[in-house]
């Protein structure tokens, strides 16, 4: 089993990057992924979720309006695009795959990648 997330940089205020998560050796169909970040010297925070059954989506309240989860099936892969981008939005973004339902809880999510950083500067 095997999450990869690639698409982290460095990019300017107001910016935009778009994160991937590649999975593989899961049905990944059946499972709710879910974006989180941790920031130096904060707590891990979840980001944002799509639920596998319905596609329904769950965001932070800081990233909504700016940051989109999206999920390919038949790619194996969940996105999250993330626009008008702030420094307080740095910090290593972890993709993390869970079969319950859609959570902001990493305690629910059984599966993590390894993460990819992700800097502002203002």
């Amino acid at each position: 089993v095997q999450l990869q997330a690639f698409g982290g940089g460095l990019v300017q205020a107001g910016g935009s990057l778009r994160l991937s998560c590649a999975t593989s050796g899961i049905t990944f169909s059946t499972y709710t992924m879910g974006w989180f970040r941790r920031a130096p010297g904060k707590e891990r925070e979840f980001v944002a979720g799509i639920r596998w059954t319905d596609g329904s989506t769950r965001y932070w309240d800081s990233v909504k309006g700016r940051f989109t989860v999206a999920r390919d099936n038949a790619k194996n892969t969940v996105y999250l695009q993330m626009n008008s981008l702030k420094p307080e939005d740095t910090a290593v973004y972890y993709c993390a795959a869970t079969p319950a339902p859609l959570s902001d809880s990493p305690r629910d999510y059984t599966l993590w990648g390894q993460g990819t950083q992700v800097t502002v500067s203002s």
